[in-house]
């Protein structure tokens, strides 16, 4: 089969030799040596092309790295509104467990070690603590329920408590605590009422 000339001569224009590319052999040598140069303009339009390439890869690791910096800034943000502000149920409940704690009413009833816990999971855990939050002639509010128990043998007890917002402060301060004892002799120990 014949090559065309033009394909060979177009050949020859895309990949030129360069003088003395081709030698002759030496004896004891039985190769031949050939060297290829490309043209310059393909090069540039490669390295260009590579260029736009990197680029693209960099500017695709910079919004993912973006996109882990905001989703790590939001849960750092979350948890800490949730454990450290003022204004969080958790916050709450604990300030109201350690007011039930050295309540002396409540003392007496519960003993001394009294512990707090929440709504019972499915998994049986007691850490959710039910809290609505609404809000009444332009203030928020938040009303919490939680459980208490004691040392002495089976006293149980319901915390129910409100909070309002001090729009002066910044901060919730509470309307009332009261404790239902769940078990006989049924009675409401008032802890703080200022309604």
């Amino acid at each position: 089969m014949r090559e065309s000339p033009g394909l060979l001569w177009a050949t020859r224009q895309r990949f030129g030799t360069r003088a003395g590319g081709l030698r002759a052999e030496k004896p004891g040598d039985n190769s031949k040596q050939v060297s290829v140069q490309r043209d310059r303009k393909e090069e540039t339009v490669l390295s260009a092309a590579q260029k736009v390439k990197e680029a693209g890869r960099d500017f695709t690791y910079f919004i993912v790295v973006l996109v882990g910096i905001g989703v790590t800034g939001g849960l750092l943000y979350v948890i800490f509104k949730e454990l450290f502000s003022s204004s969080s149920p958790s916050k709450i409940y604990g300030d109201a467990l350690e007011k039930c704690r050295s309540h002396p009413e409540v003392i007496g009833v519960f003993g001394e070690s009294i512990k707090g816990y929440g709504e019972t999971t499915r998994r049986g855990r007691r850490q959710f603590v039910s809290h609505i939050e609404y809000i009444k002639d332009g203030l928020k509010h938040m009303r919490l329920k939680f459980y208490i128990e004691g040392t002495e043998s089976g006293k149980r007890g319901t915390v129910h408590m409100e909070v309002k917002e001090n729009p002066e402060r910044g901060r919730f301060e509470v309307r009332y605590i009261f404790v239902d004892v769940d078990t006989y002799p049924r009675r409401t120990i008032v802890i703080e009422d200022n309604r």
